[in-house]
């Protein structure tokens, strides 16, 4: 299908704000230049850029990649051309589905890192295979911060995140297993916020209904640590979170019983309410 429109689209991505390295505003001068050799001055000049910054490229939810696919299907340029490949997607299959859509209606792709062009068919099967490689990566990467994570949180470590009501995050000091002492975090309980734990819990127990001890909250005007009324969703959320558990005989038997991982010896020590 002829192309009606000789205008080049230069698509740039960055998942967080740095200001250094693979920058939108590097990616897009490459491309640029790239595009003033291979297509001319002109074609570099009216090239159109469309950027997402602060997106990952696990997906295609992306608001100026959706324009640009709005503007492809319009076919507004013959050409998109990006810094690498992962720019795009690091998703095999949304990437498939990109090239065959972008093929359909007859609009190449270059990526001027790997120097594939899908306008010949070598280029494509390259493409293809290079995409397999950039989700393996994906996917490594983030198997690997799990792992991470998985062997901090055995030393009793906050992990980062919004702390749960009656918490707070304390900043200490801890030797790590390669003998290095490094900063982490831990939960620092809060005696005020604690209280509205308990009352949660106790009202649960007597009525045994979540939109019972929603009402009884509201009734009570008690609210969130951030100053809004309690929901039955929040309230749930509470009772299931695992970090109110009391570690305790009882518990400890029951991971045991359930055959789960255990790094820590039995506590004997149980929580009392505060005072």
């Amino acid at each position: 299908m002829a192309k009606t429109a000789d205008t080049i689209a230069i698509y740039s991505r960055k998942s967080r704000y740095t200001g250094k390295g693979e920058s939108i505003g590097n990616q897009i001068d490459l491309c640029r230049e790239y595009i003033r050799t291979h297509y001319g001055d002109a074609a570099a000049e009216h090239a159109v850029v469309f950027e997402d910054e602060g997106f990952s490229g696990g997906n295609l939810n992306r608001p100026d990649f959706k324009k640009m696919m709005t503007a492809a299907k319009d076919r507004k340029f013959k050409a998109i051309v990006v810094y690498r490949l992962d720019r795009i997607s690091r998703n095999i299959s949304d990437f498939s589905s990109l090239i065959e859509e972008l093929g359909r209606l007859g609009i190449d792709f270059v990526s001027i890192r790997e120097s594939f062009d899908t306008s010949s068919p070598m280029g494509r099967a390259m493409m293809y295979i290079a995409s397999v490689f950039s989700q393996l990566e994906r996917e490594t990467i983030a198997e690997r911060i799990r792992d991470n994570m998985h062997e901090l949180a055995k030393t009793g470590r906050w992990l980062g995140g919004t702390t749960p009501t009656g918490y707070a995050s304390e900043s200490v000091k801890s030797i790590t297993v390669d003998g290095k002492t490094k900063k982490a975090c831990k939960l620092k309980l809060l005696p005020d916020e604690a209280e509205i734990i308990y009352k949660i819990f106790d009202l649960y127990e007597q009525y045994d209904s979540l939109t019972m001890t929603e009402t009884e909250l509201l009734r009570q005007g008690i609210k969130t640590k951030t100053g809004r009324s309690f929901t039955r969703f929040s309230i749930k959320s509470i009772l299931q979170n695992p970090v109110y558990l009391i570690a305790d005989k009882d518990a400890y038997q029951y991971f045991v019983d359930n055959e789960a991982e255990l790094f820590a010896p039995e506590s004997g020590k149980k929580a009392s309410p505060p005072s």
